[in-house]
């Protein structure tokens, strides 16, 4: 797989993550571990992105 396109699926995967996060804290039944494990995973997913970006 190229950059560009880890790039892209990395992309996706944040956007992805970021619609299930809006979804978790409109839910009052989802604990607020979860939703902090969510946002963590998308933290990550967004330095990743960055990273691969500056090179």
């Amino acid at each position: 797989m190229d950059l560009s396109s880890r790039l892209q699926e990395l992309r996706r995967k944040h956007a992805a993550l970021s619609d299930q996060v809006e979804a978790a804290q409109r839910s009052p039944s989802v604990p607020d571990t979860e939703i902090k494990a969510m946002k963590k995973k998308k933290l990550r997913l967004k330095d990743e992105i960055e990273r691969l970006a500056m090179t």
